[in-house]
């Protein structure tokens, strides 16, 4: 029998290359998305191609857009600074790209619709993360009812499952998890401010947050850096 489809946002990180392994062991053919939304920088979208190569996916697409023509968050406008003094609790910080995963998620639902794929998965986190709006439980439910609601294909019968295996796992355990299904997490790029060759500073939320779950997972942090690591 053929493997079910299922598509896969695929940012370049450590943890939608994880899912993107999780979703390879449960027995699913992986069309992998990613999104060159106008983000700082494109290293992440080098090693998100590099991991769908090395994972077996069957098909990697970037799609272009422009979201820095609204600007809005430190990731997409070049007037706003990356921040490098932690996370603050309580407070979405200004890495938060305005509608981003809503977006990102519509585009994978599209493909998904073409390919006959029913299963989309998702790297939200809620745990070990940024405190992202769109990364909650309450977000990837409501999510998944828009999906089954405004498609043909579910108006039809074909529902669509939103999975996001690690939304409950702490970075620790991604790394884990990860690790334990063959990922090469060398190949990931997480940093919010990478240089062209995909080194990190060091400094930003993200770099923070992975090299504190690297840690935490008692393994050694493969990420090559530029800035004071």
């Amino acid at each position: 029998m053929a493997e079910p489809k299922a598509v896969v946002l695929l940012s370049g990180g450590l943890d939608s290359a994880t899912v993107l392994a999780i979703a390879r062991a449960n027995g699913f053919a992986c069309h992998a998305l990613s999104v060159d939304y106008g983000q700082r920088h494109a290293a992440e979208l080098a090693a998100a191609a590099r991991v769908a190569q090395a994972l077996g996916a069957v098909a990697h697409r970037i799609v272009k857009l422009d979201l820095a023509t609204f600007g809005g968050s430190a990731l997409t406008a070049a007037d706003i600074a990356v921040p490098i003094d932690g996370v603050k609790a309580d407070a979405i910080p200004v890495t938060y790209v305005p509608a981003r995963n809503t977006i990102l998620l519509a585009l994978a639902l599209a493909w998904s619709e073409v390919l006959g794929a029913r299963d989309i998965f998702f790297g939200a986190n809620a745990i070990d993360y940024s405190g992202y709006p769109d990364c909650r439980p309450q977000f990837v439910r409501a999510f998944e009812v828009v999906a089954n609601l405004a498609t043909k294909a579910a108006v039809e019968g074909a529902r669509f499952s939103l999975r996001t295996p690690i939304i409950d796992l702490t970075k620790a355990d991604i790394i884990r998890r990860g690790v334990a299904l063959g990922v090469d997490l060398s190949l990931t790029v997480s940093c919010y401010q990478a240089d062209p060759d995909g080194r990190a500073c060091g400094l930003c939320d993200a770099c923070r947050l992975r090299r504190a779950g690297f840690e935490a997972a008692g393994m050694p942090d493969p990420t090559r850096y530029f800035g004071r690591a």
